[in-house]
This record gives structure tokens, C-alpha cells and sequence, in this order.
């Protein structure tokens, strides 16, 4: 029986990906080296979805299409099944105009609810409007997280539902997750994806980039420390891609994985290490977290939040008496920082 040196990845919890083709989440294998001296790209694998996806590239065809690659002599057996095609299409765009009309409606937005409380309605909507962040009718007012490119061109959008209480993400009964472009039923849709947040590299040339997991994050982050650019990677497992990560060539790189996720980001340093004028990894959070935040696997955001600002302390009295509200409107108050004194 032949002995098979690149073969599917065995599952384990958070091995699988994004499929690059269909952008179905968890059901993309990829092709390891057992030998570990080959790391394919992300895009060399599997996807579950073999009737309607039947995305399938394997080593062997990663090989033919970079034949320089190919070391010399070597005798290599590939595990695959029936041979499928792994061209990729070009990849695919929204509209940009309908990006522009999600630019509003955010006093129907939970999460901008959520943060207009802690920041202000003024920063929470400049923030909005720099990351291009959308409200969207599905589920009365979902926030939309769109990918834009360098470019300028829509690659897709992440839409989600929080909490305006406590700004967490509606989990019960169940995840409000989708996609714009499967929202849209947009046929033959060629998904790829972007770090969010990209379309601010090309006007930001000098500044220190910070990648962090959630889109959230990065807002929240971009308030507390505006001497960084934050990106976001949307997840654990996120944009991790060679061509995601080529925009940061020559840039100054700082990561900022979730408590627990260390190692799974570390594990990533090569790729940034290639690309980057200087790439390390934080592990401030590490540090100073308890047991108990580990255990919940707290990011970045919550803990900059962890101390009330001045707007939190006002919206909490608000909250105790409404008629407070109404006092400050009428009088056309506004809340005044100690700095601005």
C-alpha cells in the first residue's frame, strides 16, 4: 500500500476553514506535508460541499500550476479522488451603491446603539462612516461589516446581530451570522476575502498596523488607541491568506489574537514575517488576564472597556431616571471631557 506524503488534514476542533470558492464556513480541509517541510496555501484543499461546491485543489495541481517549486528528483504521491477542476475565477464584486445606501439607519443598529453609549453619538458615527459599517434590514437591524479592498472594490459583507444592552453578539436561539452575496443569492459568486479594513492602508502609508479577531474589536480599538490602524481578521481562523496579507508588504505589524489563541497566531508569524517590514505578536492581554477572563476568552475590546468612560456614566444615570434625557435636550447640553477643559 502506497504511503502517501501529502494528505487531507485530520480534523480537530477549528481545523476547518472557509471554503476560498463558495465561502461556506468550517468545511474546508486543506492538504498537509507530513513531512512538515511544505506549508500550502490555504486555498490547497477540500471543500465538504462536493455536490454543489465540488471545489477540490489538491498538491498535485498546486505543483503544475508552480512547477519552480517542484524539488528536484523528489517521487511525490498525492491522496485525492476523482480529478477536479481548480481554476479559479476572478473574483467577485458587489455594488458598490449598495454598500453607500447601508451608510445610515444606525439608531436601528443594536451595536451602534451599543457603542453610541460608551463613545457618543459623534465618534461612534465617525468610526461607522471611516470603516464603512452598514445597517441592514435582516433582522431589524443587523450590523453589516463590509470588506473593502485596497482598491476600493466591495469583496463582500459580514452581516451580524448584537445585543444594544451589553454589545455582545445575539447568540440565542441560535448565531445570526450571513453574507450579503448569499443574501443576495448573486449566482456563481467567486468569494474572496480581505482583511477588514484594508481601504484605510492606501490613506494611512506611516501608521503601525494592529490586527485583531472581531470587526468589532477594531472599532473599539481604533477609539482607545488611534496611533494605530486596526484590521481585523473576522475571526480566530480568519484572513489569513497569502494575498490577504501581501497588502501589508513593508508595514509594521503588531497581532492581537483572543486569550486562548496565542499559538494559533503565532503559528502565522511566517507568513506575515515574509511580507512585513516588522511583525511581532502582543502578549499583553496573556499577562494581566485571570483565569476566569481565559476561561471566556476575552479580547482586546473588553478589556479597554472595562472602565467606565464619561458618556457610560452618563447613559447609566440616564437609565436610572429618563427624565434626565429630557433635561439635556432641552437645554442642548453636551458632555465635555476633562481634556477638553
Amino acid at each position: 500500500m502506497a504511503e502517501y506524503r501529502f494528505s487531507l488534514q485530520k480534523y480537530k476542533r477549528g481545523s476547518k476553514l472557509s471554503c476560498p470558492k463558495c465561502g461556506k464556513k468550517q468545511c474546508f480541509v486543506c492538504y498537509v506535508d507530513t513531512q512538515g517541510e511544505i506549508s500550502f496555501p490555504d486555498y490547497v484543499g477540500r471543500c465538504d460541499h462536493e455536490q454543489s461546491c465540488k471545489y477540490h485543489y489538491t498538491p498535485s495541481d498546486y505543483f503544475k500550476d508552480n512547477p519552480t517549486l517542484i524539488e528536484n528528483g523528489s517521487n511525490y504521491s498525492f491522496e485525492h479522488s476523482k480529478p477536479q477542476s481548480h481554476s479559479l475565477p476572478p473574483t467577485s464584486f458587489i455594488e458598490k451603491e449598495l454598500m453607500e445606501r447601508t451608510l445610515t439607519n444606525y439608531t436601528m443598529n443594536p451595536l451602534y446603539i451599543y457603542l453610541a453609549g460608551i463613545l457618543g453619538k459623534d465618534e461612534t458615527k465617525r468610526i461607522f462612516h471611516l470603516y464603512r459599517v452598514g445597517t441592514s434590514k435582516k433582522w431589524s437591524g443587523s450590523t453589516v461589516y463590509w470588506q473593502i479592498d485596497r482598491q476600493g472594490n466591495v469583496r463582500t459583507g459580514k452581516i451580524m446581530l448584537y445585543d444594544s444592552t451589553t454589545g455582545h453578539r445575539t447568540k440565542e436561539p441560535r448565531s445570526y451570522v450571513s453574507w450579503v452575496h448569499t443574501e443576495l443569492n448573486l449566482a456563481d459568486f467567486n468569494l474572496s476575502q480581505c482583511l477588514f479594513g484594508e481601504h484605510l492602508l492606501s490613506g494611512n502609508p506611516a501608521k503601525p498596523i494592529a490586527i485583531v479577531e472581531s470587526e468589532k474589536s477594531a472599532l473599539i480599538a481604533t477609539h482607545y488607541m488611534p496611533e494605530f490602524l486596526w484590521l481585523a481578521t473576522g475571526g480566530m481562523h480568519g484572513c489569513f491568506k497569502a494575498d490577504a496579507i501581501s497588502v501589508l508588504k513593508g508595514r509594521t505589524v503588531m497581532l492581537c489574537p483572543d486569550l486562548g489563541a496565542k499559538e494559533i497566531w503565532q503559528s502565522k508569524m511566517a507568513k506575515f514575517s515574509s511580507v512585513c517590514s516588522k511583525v511581532i505578536i502582543s502578549d499583553t492581554l496573556e499577562q494581566c488576564a485571570t483565569d476566569e477572563q481565559r476561561k471566556k476568552e476575552l479580547d482586546i475590546a473588553d478589556f479597554l472597556l472595562m472602565e467606565d468612560t464619561p458618556q457610560m456614566i452618563l447613559s447609566k444615570m440616564i437609565q436610572r431616571n429618563p427624565a434626565l434625557q429630557t433635561l439635556i435636550d432641552e437645554l442642548g447640553l453636551e458632555l465635555v471631557n476633562a481634556e477638553q477643559i
